[in-house]
């Protein structure tokens, strides 16, 4: 029996009895409304926690659908990314087709010198003296007066086949010529003013529009003709590090600068010619450039040979600014050809292993050593198709070094990739 039959019942019964209770009706009326509006209050709140209910739920599962929906776009995103960021580094740039060999013949970076010192292992008929700039590290050799002749005091056994790289920074008044020689020294010959010394030797000019070069060969004090070439690609940069590349094969010259090859000349050197020395030649008083991370390494080492017959190759053609890890363009052509050697050879499987110098932290370099490895392998997986499950990866650090850490030069060689068959 609900409370208002009973509440009903009740007042019929005082009604006909004829008993006088109204303040007690009124009391009991008031009780009921309470009682009345109570429940009322409470379904209220109780639909209404049901109704917030159903909303959360309903917004919790729009969230999370989102949530899975925006993070698998992003997952996708990024695996776009991971795929297609290196084919921009690397399809783009395939004229880097040099491959660095597994020797350094020279290099030096001046960080033995002294600030504001010329450089210890080179000679001048003017001046000159090292820098730091804000604009790139390290240590820069300023080449700063009118028609110097800056030569490398040592004398560097050339192959027939070799690369030459360094780092040239014009200023802004550059305007003539800035020039690099190698050449074959004569016996017993000094530093001079010659404009091209030497029996036989190439001078490749860069001025501020263009590339030339000049074979030539000095036969008895009797200049013979001049083997020239020209281009007009991709010029030197003002204020910029300009990472120039040279490839010398026998006769052929090839120069690489800012993502392609600028200059091609089969036949630009004298037949013959045994390169020993370097040198700069500054012409004009508005070109006084700097320069610095001068390398010379063998070139086209015999991959195949190296990794399958002997097992390890160790390689200066992987690319990486410093402290980083990313594998820079001009790694192009060493990767490309151990690619070639892999897909020729599908049973064979790698292990990449990274090595630095001994300059900074040990478990930095460590780590630093582990994601340059682990970056080569995404090139050769990515753009090359090499099934990611053929390769392993290590980093060494500072810890396996091939040379005392005690010259710019043997800091050079440590600094390396090394390929390992398995």
């Amino acid at each position: 029996m609900n409370k208002m039959f009973e509440l009903t019942l009740c007042l019929a019964i005082l009604v006909s009895t004829g008993i006088k209770a109204q303040s007690w009706l009124e009391k009991v009326g008031n009780r009921v409304k309470d009682k009345a509006v109570e429940k009322v209050e409470e379904r209220i709140e109780t639909k209404s926690e049901e109704a917030v209910d159903k909303t959360l739920d309903k917004l919790e599962t729009s969230v999370s659908k989102n949530n899975k929906k925006d993070s698998a776009s992003t997952t996708e995103k990024n695996k776009k990314n991971i795929k297609t960021e290196p084919n921009k580094s690397f399809i783009a740039n395939t004229k880097y087709d040099f491959v660095p060999g597994d020797k350094i013949l020279y290099f030096d970076d001046f960080s033995q010198d002294a600030i504001g010192d010329f450089p210890a292992l080179w000679s001048t008929d003017g001046g000159g003296e090292v820098k730091t700039l804000n604009i790139a590290s390290g240590h820069w050799f300023h080449l700063n007066k009118e028609g110097c002749f800056y030569c490398y005091t040592k004398t560097i056994d050339f192959p027939q086949n070799f690369i030459m790289e360094f780092d040239f920074i014009p200023d802004e008044n550059f305007q003539g010529e800035v020039a690099l020689c190698l050449y074959e020294e004569k016996e017993s010959m000094e530093m001079n003013s010659e404009l091209y010394p030497g029996v036989k030797g190439i001078q490749i000019f860069m001025n501020q529009d263009s590339w030339w070069t000049k074979g030539y060969y000095n036969s008895e004090g009797t200049d013979s003709p001049w083997l020239e070439a020209h281009s007009t690609a991709n010029p030197p940069e003002i204020n910029k590090v300009n990472h120039v590349i040279i490839w010398i094969q026998n006769r052929r010259i090839r120069i690489y600068h800012k993502g392609a090859k600028v200059l091609d000349a089969p036949t630009n050197i004298y037949s013959g010619a045994k390169f020993n020395k370097i040198r700069f030649d500054n012409y004009n008083s508005q070109c006084n450039p700097y320069i610095s991370n001068l390398k010379v390494t063998t070139a086209a080492p015999d991959t195949r040979s190296k990794l399958i017959t002997e097992g390890k190759l160790v390689s200066y053609g992987i690319y990486f600014d410093v402290n980083k890890d990313v594998v820079k363009t001009e790694s192009y052509g060493t990767i490309s050809d151990i690619a070639k050697v892999l897909k020729e050879n599908p049973t064979v499987n790698i292990k990449i292993v990274g090595h630095t110098d001994s300059d900074g932290n040990d478990p930095q370099n460590l780590d630093l050593s582990k994601r340059r490895a682990a970056s080569v392998k995404t090139v050769l997986t990515s753009e090359f198709g090499i099934d990611g499950s053929r390769i392993q990866t290590d980093g060494k650090g500072e810890t396996e070094p091939i040379a005392p850490n005690t010259t710019s030069e043997n800091k050079a060689k440590n600094r390396r990739v090394e390929f390992i068959k398995l």
